[in-house]
């Protein structure tokens, strides 16, 4: 007989993995729906050059800044927050052209993936046969 594990079981690691993936899909929705991350009384600082975004893209933004701060926040000076809060402002216009455009169900994507490394060959000398001579 063998010795009692002191790894998990299968059954625990089962139950570890569904509660993981549970909290996976939870998790996003409350981080869009939470409230800013902002002092009571504090006003929220403009962006400067940042671009001009609807209100719902504006709040997308905001709520993403909102969560990099919820789960790395302490590790941000004050100047690295002002310049992650423009970064997310920034990226905001090229996702907004994305989702707007429309694709199908059929729709066959853009570049197909190939897994097969295409090389340079060097091409191999042509000998040209010699001619025999006839006696």
């Amino acid at each position: 007989m063998a010795g009692k594990r002191s790894g998990i079981s299968r059954r625990e690691f089962a139950r570890g993995a569904a509660l993981a993936s549970a909290v996976g899909v939870i998790a996003p929705i409350e981080s869009l729906t939470a409230k800013p991350l902002t002092v009571p009384g504090e006003q929220q600082p403009d962006v400067p050059n940042a671009p001009k975004l609807s209100a719902q893209s504006q709040a997308e933004a905001e709520s993403r800044y909102d969560a990099i701060l919820k789960q790395y926040g302490d590790r941000f000076s004050d100047e690295q927050k002002k310049d992650l809060r423009r970064l997310c402002h920034a990226a905001q216009p090229p996702l907004d052209r994305l989702r707007a455009y429309a694709v199908q169900n059929g729709d066959s994507p853009a570049l197909y993936f190939d897994p097969i490394v295409v090389r340079d060959k060097k091409p191999t000398a042509v000998v040209a046969p010699t001619p025999v001579k006839k006696p």
